[in-house]
């Protein structure tokens, strides 16, 4: 009996979404303001306080606007482009500590993939830490990259609802 009372508590899983805002670290702040997004994430509970997790969702960074313009007696040349954006869906696995109740570290791999024309497909990590409140709302702070042929950084933060 104890051990289906153990087995039924272990096997309740958690949903999870999630708004996400990050700010581009490293190289990536020369060329981006901001990151914008949404996640769905589901929790299965493995052992005491740990918990297998895997996420999916949308990431939309946003680019600069650039000025250029160049003046001599001859000639004159000036560009200007509003930014723009581009698309990442990250798919990701990881795994999930509780220290105590309500605070936890977290760490995630997986795949991020570009919705632009050339359907590039980049590596991504992301470590970090959060706290769960009362009536299932989350905040949870990371480092998240996207790598392939050179490195995309964010420092990030998502605000959760799970059920």
């Amino acid at each position: 009996m104890f051990t289906t009372l153990a087995q039924t508590k272990i096997g309740n899983g958690k949903f999870s979404v999630g708004l996400e805002a990050g700010l581009p670290v490293g190289d990536a702040s020369n060329y981006a303001d901001y990151v914008i997004g949404g996640s769905l994430k589901y929790e299965l509970p493995v052992a005491n306080n740990l918990f297998i997790t895997g996420t999916a969702g949308y990431s939309s960074i946003h680019a600069k606007g650039i000025n250029i313009s160049f003046s001599s007696p001859n000639y004159s040349y000036e560009f200007h482009s509003d930014g723009g954006s581009a698309g990442l869906i990250p798919v990701k696995v990881g795994a999930k500590y509780y220290f105590d109740k309500r605070f936890f570290g977290e760490g995630q791999l997986g795949a991020a993939f570009t919705t632009s024309g050339n359907g590039s497909t980049l590596f991504v990590y992301s470590p970090g830490v959060g706290y769960t409140f009362d009536g299932g709302f989350e905040a949870g702070f990371r480092y998240e990259a996207w790598s392939n042929n050179g490195t995309i950084g964010q420092l990030a933060l998502r605000l959760a609802y799970r059920f």
